[in-house]
């Protein structure tokens, strides 16, 4: 059994999520203690519960700890999903259905049920009713569309996302659908990102803040900030019928090569326009760096690098504490190791 220390680095939620899908990949039964536990409420929260418990049903596995505030977990992976040729997987269902009663969010269950889903014989689609597509501590689902599922695609993957319907917190009540196609994975070579295309803004909020204009203000604030600088905007804005309110906006840097997103989410209190103030300024951050890969995608996209077994690098704009942990739990469920070259990430096949 692989045990994996929860306050290690970062300390988050990501340890879970990474070490309970590779355990179900990799066959490999894991112990994770010490769960955030130096968080103000250590232990799982309902989003980690329910990503934990979504995998384990989804690989046919058994968990041991899935409650409330848990600091300690057991899971089990199935020997029996297991179908022909290196982690090549059979899943007995081609659907899967989560319900959702809070707003826990949809795009960090979706990291959990990926990388296993993309060794199915056939594409898999997933229906989740309920929980959250624009929350707090984790990807909009607009970034997780526009900028994420972009470099999985580099690396072989395809995933079509149909929001039917959104989800703010505290209520959530979102509905989506997931179509995820097998694929067999390639490695990635991203260090430069070429010439800068477009700037696509995407403005979105309830139908209750549509009196007060928000999804127009919030463009009107990137806007202040990128509206002189003679780049290539397009804009899109929108309204949905929710179940409280709430507003996103996600930004997407495309180039030759990549895609560069940032997101952010609109609070009470706040002016609309500062909301995308602030969106506007991180993204000229991550602009000036010239990577390939914002800091936040960085991390998301190196549980793929490793799973390709050949060498692959990508240009980040910060290696940031979660990346390192994230590093860490990897090279212990895998045969091979990351190198940190500057702002350079490597995967080494041993």
């Amino acid at each position: 059994m692989i045990e994996i220390d929860g306050h290690f680095g970062e300390g988050g939620g990501q340890i879970l999520r990474t070490a309970s899908t590779l355990a179900a990949i990799t066959k490999k039964d894991c112990r994770i203690f010490n769960i955030r536990k130096s968080r103000p409420k250590s232990g799982l929260a309902i989003q980690h519960l329910l990503s934990l418990q979504a995998l384990s049903q989804f690989s046919q596995g058994r968990l041991e700890g899935d409650r409330l505030g848990s600091e300690e977990i057991k899971f089990y992976p199935s020997v029996e999903i297991f179908n022909e040729g290196f982690f090549s997987q059979k899943i007995k269902n081609k659907d899967f259905f989560l319900k959702i009663e809070t707003a826990a969010s949809i795009t960090l269950i979706l990291q959990t049920l990926i990388p296993l889903a993309i060794y199915a014989p056939e594409p898999f689609r997933v229906i989740i009713n309920g929980g959250g597509t624009d929350t707090f501590f984790s990807p909009t689902i607009d970034y997780f569309r526009y900028c994420f599922l972009k470099i999985l695609e580099k690396l072989g993957g395809k995933v079509e996302i149909k929001i039917k319907k959104r989800g703010y917190y505290p209520k959530g009540g979102a509905f989506i659908e997931a179509v995820i196609h097998p694929l067999k994975l390639k490695n990635l070579n991203l260090t430069k990102r070429g010439n800068l295309k477009k700037i696509l803004i995407i403005s979105g909020a309830s139908d209750l803040l549509k009196s007060k204009k928000v999804a127009e203000r919030q463009i009107a604030g990137v806007k202040e900030i990128l509206g002189n600088l003679k780049l290539p905007l397009e804009e899109n804005f929108e309204y949905y019928q929710t179940q409280c309110p709430g507003s996103q906006i996600c930004l997407i840097a495309e180039f030759e090569n990549t895609v560069i997103g940032i997101d952010n989410l609109g609070r009470i209190k706040k002016r609309a326009e500062d909301t995308g103030k602030e969106a506007a300024l991180e993204l000229l951050k991550e602009e000036k760096s010239s990577a390939c890969l914002d800091k936040h995608l960085a991390d998301q996209i190196l549980i793929y690098l490793a799973l390709t077994r050949e060498k692959s690098q990508i240009s980040v704009s910060e290696i940031t504490e979660h990346c390192k942990t994230n590093i860490w739990v990897i090279e212990k469920f895998l045969n091979g190791r990351f190198e940190i070259k500057n702002n350079l990430i490597v995967w080494l096949q041993n």
